[in-house]
């Protein structure tokens, strides 16, 4: 938009129109309401200067328009805020937490989603927003570690492909590990413009005959003396473990899950967007560990206490530790069934009251619980 353009003026946006009667729009229900609204904003959407900053009225019509619009008014909302930088960010936000077909425009394209914004749709929404947010354009770094840190395969396949992403040698060093487990991400990992020669050596070692050859072709890797080398490896691997046990393959996974899970949760800390909704997300994709460690940053307790509560012969600590990090009560018994499915059906039944308490008192009175556990 040009430089040039003025901020439209109330009577520009719908002819004969106060400032105070568009707000009094947005807040209409009535469909002829909206479609009037409707045009005015278009025209704002059309014809605003990104130099302008936006009179606080507008920006009030445009979130209350969106707070209660119908879905097509949603969508052209998305479409056509999406490159805009004047719009209200929390607008901005919200359209990318709605529903896909509305959220991807603005996820492609708003200058006004910053790294935490990203964050919070990458831990809050569906698989088809993390994906958007992959393949957006110049991803900064920390949102790719927060993507490494989720380690969803079709997302990181969808980050592998995204050129212009922020990926240094040390996320590209990530990827690389995680294709040993997810093929999806061999492919894009070989075309790569940042593989550099040492995590070409280490992703020939598993891929196939195929992208062997295209990896070969751009690094000129010697393939019968890589195989040779591997070769070797195995071997004394082999010898090695006649006198001391090679670890457990799936213990040595769940200490890297554990411990990024633990630097996802960090980061979602750090940005102010760790809040009580990533405990039923994580839940929902069967993630114990993710929501052990929530639970735990939410409320300041300590991994045991969680883990006493989560495992807890009946249910009031788990209650008491929700309510304490502000999880609305009227879903404690969904959030219950869940966490019962990943842990063996604990914690167990009775002992547990919707007693009214705030988010104090529920605090003080888990922990009290979990130090007269500790001295039984």
């Amino acid at each position: 938009m040009s430089a040039a353009i003025r901020m439209p003026t109330s009577e520009a946006l719908a002819p004969g129109l106060s400032a105070t009667e568009l707000l009094e729009l947005a807040r209409s229900k009535a469909p002829d309401d909206r479609l009037r609204l409707l045009c005015g904003v278009i025209s704002l959407c059309e014809s605003a200067a990104p130099s302008t900053p936006m009179p606080s009225v507008l920006g009030e019509i445009f979130l209350a328009l969106a707070g209660q619009a119908e879905r097509d008014i949603r969508q052209q909302l998305s479409e056509r805020l999406a490159s805009a930088d004047w719009a209200p960010a929390a607008l901005i936000e919200m359209l990318a937490m709605d529903e896909i077909d509305i959220a991807a425009p603005v996820i492609t394209a708003s200058p006004l989603l910053k790294d935490a914004a990203l964050i919070r749709v990458l831990v809050e929404t569906t698989l088809e927003h993390q994906i958007a947010v992959a393949r957006r354009p110049h991803l900064s770094s920390g949102v790719v570690d927060a993507i490494l840190d989720h380690a969803d395969p079709i997302t990181m396949t969808a980050l592998a492909s995204n050129r212009s992403a922020d990926i240094g040698e040390a996320a590209m060093h990530r990827l690389v590990e995680h294709s040993r487990r997810v093929a999806g991400l061999r492919a894009p990992l070989t075309r790569h413009p940042r593989l550099n020669e040492s995590l070409a050596h280490e992703l020939f070692q598993w891929v196939g005959q195929a992208l062997r050859q295209s990896i070969g072709d751009r690094f000129e890797i010697d393939d019968r003396l890589l195989n040779a080398a591997v070769r070797t490896a195995s071997a004394n691997a082999a010898h090695y473990s006649t006198w001391r046990p090679i670890p457990n393959a799936r213990q040595t996974e769940d200490r890297e899950r554990q411990e990024m899970e633990r630097r996802l949760i960090e980061k979602l800390q750090a940005a102010g967007q760790l809040r009580p909704g990533i405990l039923i997300r994580a839940l929902r994709e069967q993630r114990l560990g993710l929501f052990e460690q929530a639970l735990g940053q939410l409320g300041q307790f300590t991994p045991g206490q969680i883990r006493s509560a989560v495992y807890a012969p009946t249910a009031e600590p788990l209650y008491l530790a929700c309510l304490a990090v502000g999880l609305d009560k009227a879903v404690f018994t969904s959030l219950l069934t869940e966490v019962r499915k990943l842990a063996d059906g604990l914690p167990g039944e009775g002992g547990w009251t919707t007693t009214p308490m705030n988010s104090h008192s529920a605090a003080r009175a888990f922990r009290q619980m979990m130090e007269k556990t500790a001295t039984v």
